[in-house]
């Protein structure tokens, strides 16, 4: 047996003790259990709109789940972490959690509701629509052989300048990607929390620049624990304005290369499934399908207000 509670704040103590639960996860599973923008909420405390949930056991007050909720561009995200042996059918840890995180979005005047899920399966299927959520996107984690034997069109690139191109990256950035549920609406705190992570690269982060206006970008990341270790296309756009002018292939390329130059042998990157011109871009360069995530989706509607108390 187990009980949910709600933290709107989470302190060094509560961060440590929901660390060490997603790294047993993240073990046993081989990926991380929280996406990025998830993680990094957790472990600045929680900002606007956070929530975590964490499922104790009724027997010894142990951690055995948790839940994590936080306002994204225009939709609310939700992650749900249980581990492995907590996955049986008749288990409702999962359920519990999420049932918890959707009761706050309701609280808190409902809205649009993204579940992400890695490596999804007919029990987290199952789990999603027993809280009333139904398939959504499907992210697809493609994966290509390094070096590549393609050339890199010449193209007018410098590395990003930190303290210097965070304004005009974050315009081009957010025109790219005005209707993007995470990756839209970014603000100058969540770059810089971004460089302020180990793995941030200038040298990587690629700025395509013609007459000193920014019309693209290429950033890459290096997950050097991985197995093998990975380099990913991290964060590609074209500015809408200089759309259809083979930026986007020649900003891919130049990436790959970058990567391939620092010795990395596998490239990696994440595409929504439903975007065909992307995904067929990607295999012509030989990428292949690794994985699939997914996020289920649903509208949450507003609790309704408690009645007043009586004589009020």
């Amino acid at each position: 047996m187990h009980h949910v509670e709600v933290k709107r704040r989470m302190g060094e103590a509560d961060i440590a003790e929901v660390s060490a639960l997603l790294a047993e996860v993240a073990a046993a599973d081989g990926h991380a259990p929280l996406g990025e923008h998830k993680w990094l909420d957790l472990v600045h405390g929680g900002r606007t709109g956070f929530a975590g949930f964490v499922a104790r056991s009724r027997e010894d007050g142990r951690l055995v789940g948790y839940a994590q909720l936080s306002r994204g561009h225009g939709t609310w995200g939700v992650e749900v972490v249980v581990p492995p042996e907590r996955r049986r059918p008749e288990d409702s840890l999962g359920s519990d959690l999420l049932r918890a995180a959707l009761g706050e979005v309701a609280a808190q005047g409902g809205g649009h509701v993204h579940l992400w899920v890695p490596k999804p399966t007919p029990a987290t299927d199952a789990m999603a629509a027993a809280c009333g959520l139904r398939r959504g996107r499907d992210l697809l984690q493609l994966r290509v052989p390094l070096p590549l034997s393609l050339p890199v069109p010449p193209l007018p690139l410098q590395a990003f300048r930190p303290g210097e191109d965070e304004e005009a990256w974050l315009a081009v950035n957010n025109r790219a990607f005005a209707n993007h549920p995470e990756q839209g609406g970014w603000t100058l705190e969540t770059i810089r929390e971004r460089e302020a992570e180990p793995w941030f690269d200038p040298e990587g982060f690629l700025l395509l620049v013609e007459d000193q206006r920014l019309l693209g970008f290429c950033w890459t990341k290096v997950h050097a624990t991985a197995d093998p270790p990975l380099g990913e296309i991290y964060v590609i756009g074209v500015d809408p304005e200089a759309q259809g002018r083979g930026f986007g292939r020649g900003l891919v390329l130049a990436g790959l290369a970058h990567l391939a130059g620092k010795g990395l042998t596998v490239g990696m990157l994440y595409v929504d499934a439903a975007n065909e011109p992307a995904v067929g871009l990607y295999r012509s360069l030989g990428f292949r399908v690794d994985h699939v995530d997914r996020a289920y989706t649903g509208d949450v509607p507003a609790a309704a207000s408690a009645p007043p108390e009586p004589g009020a």
